[in-house]
């Protein structure tokens, strides 16, 4: 057994079964009963003894179709954090994967299980990239893989396009693969599907578990050129996508409305958390550009315990670098969400 799989602590996730769930960025809208009934007409329709596509190739023009791409340059499978291990096997092993701090977890636990040069860079006070650090840091190291995440988790800031745009140009130019991570790009309002089409080496990553409201059909997908896309799908099992979780996705795909009116609900209500607890004598609830947001406390593991108590189960982030006293509470429905003001208002 390899001591870089030994010396890593396993994803940092407990499960916590309170009646409000707030800990996961989860959308809290079920998709919808009548798109379940579709889903499942394709599902009987299908025999279930022969196997799926080998590349889910159906399912990834289907993805081609909404997102304007083409269908070469998209990759699928059972979650976008598969694709990140995919992609450290892609380009970085045996060099290097450059990413801020604080980041997504699942980031850096793939670069050091995989053997690879780990390089974190800090954000600057504000969240924001710190671009000209991340420049240098791509000078000095061997090209391998940058990950650009927008919006960014766990902080929940979006950088501005010029910023994105300059530090992806710059990775680019110097044959780095980047990753710009937009796992939750519908709740910022923007995306950058232009920016890889312009960049050879960038590809986008998205997911169906958070603005889709898919988390439990387990499901992420890759946009890039077909070049890159080709190499990535080397590294792709054979038949990685069961024809259940297509059917499914397929159906989401023909009825992207459902997903839009979601977004908008959540972004209206995320608005309205952050104004009701804007005058918090001792919290701080941070600006938010996803479906979640920052709540910095005197003491997090006091608030983390006193939510619970309550039936609300939120994410401790206190313990990563410039998140002092921070919670992530993602955004729920109108009833939890009247809940959480509550019990962030009896914090002293």
């Amino acid at each position: 057994m390899r001591r870089a799989v030994r010396d890593i602590p396993a994803y940092p996730f407990t499960p916590i079964d309170v009646p409000i769930k707030l800990d996961q960025n989860e959308n809290p809208a079920d998709f919808p009963a009548e798109l379940k009934a579709r889903a499942a007409e394709k599902l009987l329709a299908l025999p279930w003894n022969r196997y799926p596509d080998l590349h889910a190739e159906t399912l990834r023009a289907a993805v081609a179709r909404y997102e304007g791409w083409a269908e070469a340059g998209v990759v699928v499978t059972p979650g976008s954090n598969v694709l990140i291990k995919l992609l450290t096997e892609l380009a970085g092993i045996g060099q290097t994967v450059v990413t801020s701090d604080p980041t997504f977890s699942v980031y850096t636990l793939e670069a050091q299980m995989l053997g690879a040069e780990l390089v974190q860079v800090p954000l600057c006070d504000d969240f924001s990239l710190d671009v000209p650090a991340t420049q240098a840091a791509l000078d000095a190291h061997t090209p391998g893989l940058l990950y650009v995440t927008q919006p960014h988790a766990p902080t929940a800031h979006s950088d501005s396009p010029q910023a994105v745009r300059a530090l992806v140009q710059y990775a680019d130019a110097r044959g780095w693969v980047t990753v710009i991570d937009e796992a939750y790009y519908q709740y910022a309002g923007r995306d950058y599907r232009d920016l890889v089409r312009e960049c050879p080496n960038a590809l986008s990553l998205r997911t169906f578990s958070k603005a889709w409201g898919l988390a439990g059909v387990r499901a992420g997908y890759l946009l890039a050129s077909p070049q890159l896309a080709a190499q990535v799908q080397k590294l792709v099992s054979a038949f990685n996508l069961n024809f259940l979780t297509q059917a499914v996705l397929e159906t989401a795909l023909e009825h992207p409305e459902y997903m839009e009116r979601s977004v908008r609900e959540a972004v209206a209500e995320r608005e309205r958390v952050l104004a009701a607890l804007s005058t918090h004598p001792t919290c701080q609830a941070l600006p938010s550009q996803t479906n979640f947001f920052l709540l910095r406390t005197p003491d997090a593991e006091g608030a983390y315990r006193h939510l619970l108590a309550r039936g609300i189960v939120v994410r401790r982030q206190d313990k990563l670098r410039g998140l002092q006293g921070c919670l992530r509470v993602a955004i729920g429905t109108p009833p939890e969400n009247d809940a959480l003001i509550a019990a962030v208002r009896e914090l002293r």
